[in-house]
């Protein structure tokens, strides 16, 4: 094997050498190559505004309407409350005139079906003292 000494032999260049006044004009090239003319700008509530009424106006809505239909409701209430009100308070008008009134269909919602078992009722009436007064009453 040869003896290698670094001092005597030629140096190996790299092959790579930077011109001169690379480092001092790099910055000014960048800047050159730059686009001149600033890019245009859409901001993010211009481009999406169409989205933003509509969810607006969805959460609008849903809100509205529960508050609505509570009105409604308690509109419906007030009426029947003040047509109750108006009856008992105009005893002008007979109980033959209310069903005169009244349609089949009325009259078939008002009945009432008691379905109790004949055991059930035998064990009220022993069990209770004062069934004469639900009798009487």
């Amino acid at each position: 094997m040869n003896n290698f000494k670094l001092d005597t032999n030629e140096k190996i260049t790299s092959g790579f050498k930077i011109p001169e006044d690379y480092f001092e004009t790099f910055s000014e090239k960048v800047l050159h190559q730059l686009p001149s003319e600033e890019p245009k700008v859409i901001s993010f509530y211009a481009k999406y505004s169409r989205i933003f009424y509509a969810a607006a106006a969805i959460i609008v809505l849903a809100l509205s309407i529960p508050i609505a239909n509570q009105l409604q409701n308690n509109s419906d209430e007030m009426a029947s409350n003040e047509i109750e009100n108006y009856l008992t308070q105009h005893t002008s008008i007979s109980d033959d005139d209310i069903v005169n009134l009244l349609d089949t269909e009325d009259i078939e919602n008002i009945k009432i079906e008691n379905k109790i078992e004949n055991e059930a009722l035998e064990e009220v009436l022993l069990n209770n003292s004062q069934i004469e007064d639900y009798i009487t009453n």
